[in-house]
């Protein structure tokens, strides 16, 4: 069998990585980001990427090597690294969902032009739609759905990249003066665009879980090799079309003094808006349809993962429930945080912006803590010497560790003083 049908064979963990990614991080942030400074944020996604790899990737090989999950990892290292991760989680499952179904319900309402609906309840039939297709499909469905539209959207992707650059930088307003990512708002959005670029850190855990269930439904496992170059795929496909969303942001807007909305609605209409000012008026759906596919393919994995993780971390804590692969409790999981979540965005009314904050500043506070858990996991003796990362990677990941460390101290930094 040839490399490339094994790699296809293969695929699915990196995939519903790189579209679990491709989301807020990518359309929201990167976009703003590339909007409001320019290709100066080059800089800190191209970082973010390579500095944050090793946690993943960490993930990966655990998992294939010991054929355990990241979270049961993290137990044997010792109850405090579980009941941290636990904790965590509990703080990211009220955040990260319902900061994606807000950004999609604004798509949404956009897409189909009905602004007199509420963002909370096409976010309720979101949750629904989604808790279902889950439930029914599983893993098997959400992985063929998954390499349709990643497929799709990356294809979009690039001829709206090209299409943009074609048609060159926008002109910038009069007396233009470019906003410094230096002073307390830029510091505070660097933090937030590192924080969830290419995601969260504690999304480790769930590259882990898809792994395994991968196995379950092909039941064959593949090498390390193997599960590593299916992962660095998914990986690196996230990291360019990060670039790409910026590129499209700093060719469209930077320069016009335009601020993107935290309104979820307002929003999704300026992200249209500024992919079809440069294309054209024909362009309106096509980019309506992508976008919208973005978010609700993110909605998607990351409902089905926090589902995983959160039934995983309950087994682990408490061996005699075995929630993990007992019928019904999948469902149970999936429902319990559709209807949560949707509380959490009725509360917060909407407000994109506040929920996608906190979610960032959270996962990037936490993340070289998470990091470390990650490393210690491979460097432990579970692992034989041959398959642990080489000193190369090691290095990179103390490197990472430090790099995101500073950041999360000069954000506590500018909070408390």
């Amino acid at each position: 069998m040839s490399k490339l049908k094994v790699l296809l064979k293969n695929l699915g963990p990196g995939l519903l990585f790189a579209s679990m990614a491709i989301g807020t991080s990518h359309l929201v942030l990167s976009t703003k980001a590339g909007a409001q400074y320019g290709w100066l944020m080059v800089i800190p996604i191209v970082l973010a990427n390579i500095f944050k790899y090793p946690f993943f990737e960490f993930g990966v090989r655990y998992t294939n090597v010991t054929n355990k999950t990241l979270i049961e990892g993290y137990l044997n290292r010792g109850k405090g690294y579980l009941w941290f991760y636990a904790f965590i989680t509990l703080i990211t499952t009220f955040t990260i969902l319902a900061a994606l179904y807000t950004v999609t319900a604004g798509l949404f309402i956009n897409l189909f032009k009905i602004p007199d609906i509420s963002i909370s309840i096409v976010a309720l039939g979101l949750f629904l739609f989604i808790s279902a297709l889950l439930i029914i499909g599983k893993y098997k469905f959400l992985e063929f759905s998954l390499k349709f539209v990643v497929s799709i959207l990356f294809i979009a992707l690039i001829v709206t990249t090209l299409l943009v650059v074609f048609r060159g930088q926008v002109e910038e307003v009069e007396n233009f003066s470019p906003p410094s990512i230096f002073n307390e708002a830029g510091i505070l959005f660097l933090i937030s665009l590192m924080g969830w670029m290419p995601t969260t850190v504690e999304a480790s855990s769930w590259v882990s879980l898809w792994s395994i269930e991968k196995w379950k439904t092909q039941k064959l496992k593949p090498s390390l090799k193997e599960s590593l170059q299916e992962f660095n795929v998914g990986y690196f496909t996230t990291a360019v079309l990060a670039l790409f969303f910026l590129i499209i942001g700093c060719m469209t807007l930077y320069g016009t003094n335009t601020e993107l909305s935290g309104n979820a609605v307002t929003f999704a209409d300026q992200v249209v808006r500024l992919f079809t000012t440069h294309i054209g008026p024909w362009a309106t759906i096509f980019i309506a349809i992508s976008a919208f596919a973005t978010m609700f393919s993110t909605c998607m994995t990351a409902h089905d993962a926090v589902t995983r993780v959160s039934l995983d971390i309950i087994d682990l804590l408490y061996p005699k429930t075995r929630l993990t692969g007992k019928k019904g409790y999948f469902a149970l999981g999936v429902t319990v945080l559709a209807f949560v979540n949707f509380l959490v965005i009725a509360a917060f009314s909407a407000n994109m912006g506040m929920l996608v904050a906190l979610a960032t500043f959270v996962s990037f506070v936490v993340a070289p803590i998470i990091g470390y858990m990650n490393l210690k996991n491979v460097m432990s003796n579970e692992i034989p010497t041959s398959m642990r990362p080489k000193k190369g990677l090691q290095f990179l990941t103390y490197m990472g560790i430090v790099f995101l460390s500073v950041f999360s101290l000069i954000y506590f930094w500018m909070v408390i003083f």
